[in-house]
């Protein structure tokens, strides 16, 4: 269930996967899929009509591909398109000038657009709305289809270029998929940054385009004030650019500029390619959520699956339908809608009354189950109970007093009224210090709801001992931060799953502001099920990919899957034997037993073997070399220790000490400088050798990043890093795997769960140093417990077949010396 980057391991399909070329990793898993009668990758016309629409389609791409003069007919005709309507537009001015507008007495042009249009529950609808309408006439039959799924949108972008540079490039019907946040053109919307707020706007402003249809359609009514729609979202042009998309192979960078460059909408333009494309390239969040990829136009029928980087998946599927929201969320949401409600409650039709009372209603009963009372500021009601509870889904609606209410219509309700966007509008209105508020007496009410907003947010700061921002950061964040209710309805969404599929948890903190409420999804197999049931076959691939038992068990056996459809493959990595030197050390130089459990770790006596190691080991390494720590506190820790007893000054004589930040943004620098030091020490020679860079398992250094050649010639992970036991979300987990999973080899599946999680994080983190075919690199694990072939077996088959047990550190500080020696000569 496993191949590729760092050291392949196995893939959910036997196929030859070639690490670090991606054009061979793609073609090499459709051939074996073809190979094994699973997948059939072109199209086959069922029929006459669709023979002859496919037909047509095929023309269309072709003429567009070889006759350039249309493109640029296309072009003109756009340009005198926009100065036609640029110039009608200065009619109707010079028209309308000094005749007034015709607009309600009570609320400016602006406000107009704060104001909820009227809502009908799906029941009621009985022709469907403009949008859906063309949606239908313009739907597609899709052709069979690769989904290729990563991580990263730099991950993407790269599998794109190499299918650019292959054989295949001309012939394949590529289109990248992505959100609004790396589609979007129109600048106005983009200046929102959030990616909540930037959909939200996305769709009001496609909705004003149909209800201004509607309006000048209908006769005898006043006229509304005009509502901003998109100039980008033209179905002319994003036919224009979904041609364009077709017939040659672009990444998102590129989709981009030809948006741009042809004013159609990137992201329309790319869904409405969907249906023709051969290959389909997105985030695995975008297939993995069932209702982004619905909106997608994503229809995984009998289609075929390829996810790469999967080591990751399950936490994936877990984190995406997982939500937290603070109880100081809740209580700024609930007064932020309340005094909605109060400014246009005149002007809101019943229904939609209904619904802002049912979810003031469930704020209300949010807060009071973390013991507190919306009314008053969150961050200054004491908690009387300090702790976490954890609670079963049916558990917390009725005792929540919620069981009554259907969140299914809520939620629905939140998602197609787009209350969120006109709450986030309201509060750029009112909420923010700098809003121009008026003298009328319903304005004079929300000062009130300013000056509480302010408290809340200092509340916030002071609590969590937030630096001070400057005024103008401070009145941006705040913008962009004022409607928590966009939080809120996914944790409604959440709470809509199965009760036994997932637990709330109550966390009690001090106050009511620190508070929160969260949804865990323990078992992401019912949201993979769908996509293993649709599609014809399933690709999960990586590098590090072992242990594979809860892919099977926890994805694959539980979403319902026969054992007889499941294929595993593994093969081996691409650099020859004599290039990695893999140790397991029992001992250090004192002959200091190596092992690092939370009751051992933190003595005087195994810190100062720890860096006794390192020194030695810097002595014969050269270049780079890359230490990782469990965490970030016992790094700094030990940090301190060595700094105290004087061995980082005995560090820093071979090498230069580099730690890794905490803050992202910090991570860029500090691996530019290390690289830019060992580069020097290279070139200049002397005593100092290269620079020692102290890591952190999980975090921003041990996943994604490639310390190639000198950059990590020996790679040391200082025990084992096994995830806390005490964090009431893993028990949790445990308790449920033992309840609903079999023993295996007679160990409990919470255990399992534990060494799996533990050793996923190792083979990422030691994965980091191997990156081509001609690199090389000594790995070191300090801990005796890795020779157990419990554990042992655990590691990459790559790793583990060439890995040496050390029970004294002599042989192994030798072997060492010897390899690095041996490489450096033959350099």
């Amino acid at each position: 269930m496993e191949s590729g980057a760092a050291g392949p391991e196995g893939g959910r399909f036997p196929f030859p996967y070639t690490p670090y070329l991606i054009q061979e990793r793609f073609m090499a898993a459709l051939y074996g899929a073809l190979e094994a009668g699973r997948v059939g990758i072109f199209e086959s016309p069922t029929g006459t009509e669709e023979q002859i629409r496919r037909k047509k389609r095929e023309d269309r791409l072709e003429k567009i591909r070889h006759n350039v003069q249309l493109k640029y007919a296309a072009k003109r005709k756009r340009g005198e398109e926009d100065e036609t309507k640029h110039l009608l537009q200065l009619s109707k001015e010079v028209l309308s000038e000094g005749a007034g507008v015709d607009v309600l007495e009570q609320l400016d042009h602006n406000e107009e657009e704060l104001i909820l249009a009227e809502y009908e529950s799906d029941e009621e609808k009985k022709v469907v709305s403009g949008l859906e309408e063309d949606d239908d006439d313009l739907e597609e039959e899709h052709v069979t289809k690769i989904y290729y799924c990563s991580r990263t949108h730099s991950q993407l972008s790269q599998f794109v270029r190499e299918v650019q540079k292959s054989p295949f490039g001309k012939d394949t019907r590529l289109v990248s998929l992505g959100s609004r946040q790396n589609l979007c053109v129109n600048e106005e919307v983009r200046r929102l940054g959030a990616l909540s707020l930037i959909n939200d706007r996305c769709m009001e402003m496609q909705k004003n385009k149909h209800e201004k249809k509607s309006d000048e359609e209908s006769e005898g009514k006043k006229r509304r004030a005009s509502r901003t729609v998109c100039p980008f979202y033209s179905y002319e042009q994003m036919q224009f650019l979904r041609d364009e998309v077709l017939v040659e192979v672009k990444d998102i960078e590129q989709l981009v500029a030809l948006g741009k460059e042809s004013k159609a909408c990137p992201y329309y333009g790319s869904r409405y390619a969907i249906p023709a494309a051969q290959l389909v390239v997105l985030p695995y969040q975008m297939l993995l959520h069932e209702p982004t990829r619905s909106a997608a136009g994503i229809k995984l029928k009998d289609q075929v699956v390829i996810i790469d980087e999967a080591h990751n998946l399950i936490d994936t599927i877990t984190c995406i339908h997982s939500v937290e929201v603070s109880g100081s969320q809740l209580c700024c949401a609930h007064s932020q809608l309340l005094q909605y409600m109060e400014r246009y409650r005149k002007r809101l039709k019943a229904k939609n009354l209904m619904y802002i009372k049912q979810i003031l209603y469930l704020l209300e009963r949010f807060v009071a189950m973390l013991g507190g009372n919306v009314n008053q500021n969150p961050s200054c009601q004491a908690v009387s109970q300090t702790g976490t509870v954890l609670k079963s889904i049916n558990d917390f609606l009725f005792q929540s007093q919620i069981d009554n209410i259907n969140l299914f219509k809520v939620q629905r309700y939140c998602e197609k009224s787009l209350i969120s966007r006109k709450l986030f509008g309201f509060m750029e209105r009112y909420g923010g210090p700098a809003a121009a508020v008026k003298t009328n007496k319903e304005n004079q009410k929300l000062a009130g709801l300013q000056n509480f907003l302010l408290t809340l947010q200092q509340g916030s700061d002071k609590e969590a001992g937030a630096p001070q921002i400057p005024p103008m950061e401070a009145e941006n964040e705040q913008l962009r931060t004022a409607s928590p209710l966009m939080q809120i309805e996914g944790f409604l969404s959440a709470l809509t799953n199965a009760n036994q599929d997932g637990r709330v948890i109550l966390s009690r903190q001090g106050t009511v502001g620190q508070s929160s409420l969260k949804f865990l999804l323990l078992n992401p197999a019912v949201h993979f099920a769908k996509v293993v049931e649709e599609c014809r076959a399933v690709i999960i691939a990586g590098g590090t990919m072992q242990p594979v038992a809860d892919f099977r068990e926890q994805l694959l056996s539980c979403a319902g899957v026969d054992p007889a459809r499941v294929v595993e493959f593994s093969c081996g990595h691409v650099i020859p034997p004599e290039n990695i030197l893999p140790i397991i050390l029992c001992s250090g130089p004192s002959n200091q037993q190596l092992e690092f459990t939370y009751q051992k770790r933190d003595l005087p006596q195994m810190m100062d073997e720890t860096g006794r190691i390192l020194c030695n080991l810097c002595n014969v390494v050269p270049g780079g070399v890359v230490c990782f720590f469990p965490s970030y506190e016992y790094e700094k820790q030990v940090y301190a220790h060595w700094e105290k007893t004087g061995l980082l000054t005995r560090l820093a004589t071979k090498k230069k000490i580099f730690q890794e930040p905490k803050k992202a943004n910090q991570v860029e620098q500090v691996l530019v400088e290390y690289a830019k030091c060992i580069k020097r020490c290279s070139q200049a020679g002397g005593q100092m050798t290269g620079a020692l860079l102290l890591s952190v398992v999980g975090g921003k250094m041990s996943e994604g990043i490639n310390f190639s050649d000198d950059l990590g010639r020996c790679v040391i992970m200082v025990g084992m890093p096994y995830p806390n036991i005490k964090s009431p979300e893993l028990q949790e987990k445990m308790t449920w795997l033992d309840k609903t999973m079999p023993r295996a080899a007679g160990q409990a599946p919470s255990r399992v769960l534990i060494e799996n999680l533990c050793m996923k994080a190792v083979n990422q983190s030691i994965g980091r140093a191997i990156r081509h075919q001609k690199d090389f690199a000594s790995i070191l694990l300090l801990d005796h417990r890795y020779a157990r072939p419990a554990i042992f077996n655990k590691l990459p088959q790559w790793i583990r077949e060439r890995t040496q047990v050390k029970p004294a550190f002599g042989s192994a500080f030798a072997e060492l010396r010897k390899f690095h020696r041996g490489k450096s000569d033959a350099l």
